[in-house]
């Protein structure tokens, strides 16, 4: 992240969170808040979840994360940001899912339900994955090695609607022999479409894998050729 990059305006929560207890799982959580099933709270697409920083493992240390699940036509969406960024945008079929891996990444952190202000920005990231090629005007926190980080520039440098092979990305860091690293790489970006992994494919043309399902990889390829 450059330091030229605008800082996100972080604003407490003007509603009450949701205190989890350690022993309480985040279905206990969804519970307490007042939705009567998980689907009730996926279907709110501003549900936010504020848990306390003792629910989470480590309690609350070094950062803390501000976060939203909303819902979006690709399913669950969850965003995340630190003070620098935004740290995580994963997609899923569960908001349940989405929070425990919230909770196991950033097991140290306090991690705090956003506020309106917030909601700004979680309507920023799907309209972003709704239309891909209107670009996403927001810093990113990227968090992880230096080879990781190069790749993931790398793959951000990927026009819209344009596809790479593993190794094309490689070859673009300088390091044609780094193919497998270079998948590793995109199996561990957190950070859906906004670090668009889903742009890179097999030599042969073939979608392969893809972190957060294949099905979802082709339906974003399809709308940034379609857009």
């Amino acid at each position: 992240m450059h330091d030229s990059e605008p800082a996100l305006d972080f604003r407490e929560p003007t509603h009450p969170g949701v205190s989890a207890k350690s022993s309480a799982s985040v279905t206990d959580a969804i519970y307490s808040a007042g939705y009567s099933s998980n689907s009730r709270f996926y279907e709110n697409s501003n549900a936010l979840l504020g848990i306390t920083p003792s629910a989470f493992k480590g309690g609350g240390k070094n950062v803390v994360i501000r976060f939203a699940v909303a819902e979006c036509s690709l399913g669950a969406i969850l965003v995340a940001c630190s003070d620098k960024g935004v740290c995580a945008i994963t997609l899923g079929d569960d908001p349940e899912d989405l929070l425990r891996e919230l909770q196991d990444r950033f097991s140290k952190a306090s991690l705090i339900g956003g506020d309106a202000e917030f909601e700004k920005l979680v309507a920023q990231v799907v309209a972003f994955v709704e239309a891909p090629k209107t670009g996403l005007a927001l810093p990113l926190d990227v968090r992880g090695t230096a080879f990781q980080q190069r790749v993931w520039q790398a793959l951000r440098e990927i026009p819209p609607g344009n596809t790479a092979s593993y190794a094309e990305v490689a070859a673009r860091i300088s390091k044609p022999a780094a193919v497998r690293a270079v998948a590793q790489a995109c199996a561990a970006n957190k950070i859906a479409v906004a670090i668009p992994c889903h742009g890179v494919v097999r030599s042969d043309g073939d979608l392969s894998g893809y972190r957060w399902g294949v099905e979802r990889k082709r339906a974003l390829l399809d709308r940034e050729t379609a857009g």
